[in-house]
C-alpha cells in the first residue's frame, strides 16, 4: 500500500485498523506503520488510536481531475488545454517548465502533494497531501512582456473572485501578489514569464491555496498563515470545488487579462487592497515611508510620501505596515 492508497483509506475520517490496511493491501503492519509515517512526515494528522487502529481528525477529499473537470461550465472547458493531476511532482510550475513548448495555451498542472514547492523570492511552499490547492497554469501571450504590467496582481484580484464564487469572505490582496486573511497568508502567487521582450511571451502562473491547515503546519510555515476552513467556521470547501472555481477564474480572467490588460482589475484590485489608506514601510536599496495610495494601471504600488507621490515597480522590495 503506497502512501496516496492509504491516504484515499482515511479519507472519509473514520478508524481502520492497522491489521485491515494491511491485509487489503497484501503487506506487514510495520509496512503500513511506515507509510502512516510518511504521510506524517509530508504533513497529514494521521492520528493513532491504540489498537483500534488509525484515523483522521477529519474527513478529506483527494483531488478528482474527472470531477474537477465535469464541474468546470461548458465554455472553460472548451478554453482550457491540457488538464493534469499528479499525485507528487517536484512542482507544478517546474513541470509546465519542462513542458512548455509543446503544451497548448491554458495548460493547468495540479499536484496532491510537492516535494519542492515554489513560493515568491525563493522561498519554499509547504504542500502536504490531501489539505490545499497546488495549481500552476500556462498562458500564452503576443505581446512582449512590457504588456503584462500588473499580471501579478490581476491573478490576486482572479483569487478573490474564486473566493467571491465558494461564499467565502474575509480575505484581501497584499501588493504584489499575497492573498491575505487577517496576518496569515491565504494563497502565494508566482509568475514567470520567459519569451521575447517586444514579441511571443508565455506566463507560468503558480497559485498556491490554504484549504486546511494543521497546527504544526503553521508552525512550520515561519510566518502567519490562514486556510479556508477558518473562514468558513471549521468548514472546509471541497477541494474538487475549490480547484474547478480557481481554474475557472483562471481561464476567464487571463483571457481578459490578455484582451484589456491591468487596468481592466485596478478596480477591483482597490476593492481588496489592505495597504490603501495605511501607513507604510516599503524596504529596497533604501527604506522609504509614506501612506498607501493604491496602485497605478501599470500595477506599481502609489506611496503618498513628503516628498508627492511615488510609484513602486520593483517586486523585489519588502512592504510593512507600520
Amino acid at each position: 500500500m503506497q502512501a496516496q492508497e492509504l491516504l484515499l483509506a482515511l479519507a472519509d475520517g473514520g478508524t481502520v485498523s492497522g491489521a485491515q490496511l494491511a491485509e487489503r493491501a497484501g503487506i506487514t503492519r510495520a509496512a503500513i506503520w511506515k507509510q502512516v509515517e510518511s504521510l506524517r512526515a509530508r504533513g497529514v494528522p494521521v492520528q493513532s488510536q491504540g489498537t483500534a487502529g488509525y484515523r483522521l481528525p477529519w474527513p478529506l477529499q483527494l483531488l478528482d481531475a474527472a470531477a474537477i473537470k465535469a464541474a468546470l461550465p461548458a465554455k472553460v472547458r472548451k478554453q482550457v488545454g491540457l488538464l493534469e493531476l499528479h499525485w507528487e511532482i517536484d512542482s507544478t510550475s517546474s513541470e509546465i517548465q519542462r513542458r512548455a513548448a509543446n503544451l497548448p495555451d491554458l495548460s493547468i498542472v495540479l499536484a496532491e502533494t510537492q516535494s519542492a514547492g515554489r513560493g515568491r523570492r525563493g522561498r519554499t511552499w509547504l504542500s502536504p497531501p490531501g489539505l490545499n490547492i497546488y495549481l500552476s497554469c500556462l498562458k500564452r501571450f503576443d505581446a512582449g512582456f512590457a504588456a503584462l504590467s500588473g499580471l501579478s496582481l490581476a491573478v490576486g484580484v482572479i483569487v478573490m473572485r474564486t473566493l467571491e464564487a465558494l461564499g467565502i469572505d474575509g480575505a484581501g490582496l497584499k501588493w504584489p501578489n499575497d492573498v491575505l486573511s487577517g496576518d496569515g497568508k491565504l494563497a502565494g502567487i508566482l509568475v514567470e514569464l520567459s519569451g521575447e521582450y517586444q514579441g511571443p511571451c508565455a506566463a507560468i502562473i503558480g497559485v498556491g491555496l490554504n484549504v486546511r491547515l494543521t497546527s504544526a503546519l503553521r508552525e512550520q510555515a515561519g510566518q502567519p498563515v490562514n486556510d479556508l476552513a477558518s473562514l468558513a467556521a471549521g468548514d472546509a470547501p471541497d477541494r474538487n470545488r475549490v480547484a474547478s472555481a480557481l481554474i475557472g477564474a483562471l481561464a476567464e480572467g487571463l483571457i481578459q487579462f490578455e484582451r484589456e490588460g491591468f487596468a481592466a482589475f485596478v478596480g477591483e484590485y482597490a476593492q481588496h487592497d489592505l495597504l490603501l489608506g495605511k501607513a507604510l514601510r516599503v524596504q529596497g536599496a533604501a527604506d522609504t515611508h509614506g501612506i498607501g495610495a493604491g496602485v497605478d494601471a501599470r500595477g506599481a504600488l502609489l506611496l503618498e510620501t513628503h516628498d508627492g507621490l511615488r510609484a513602486i515597480d520593483s517586486a523585489d522590495v519588502s512592504v510593512r505596515r507600520t
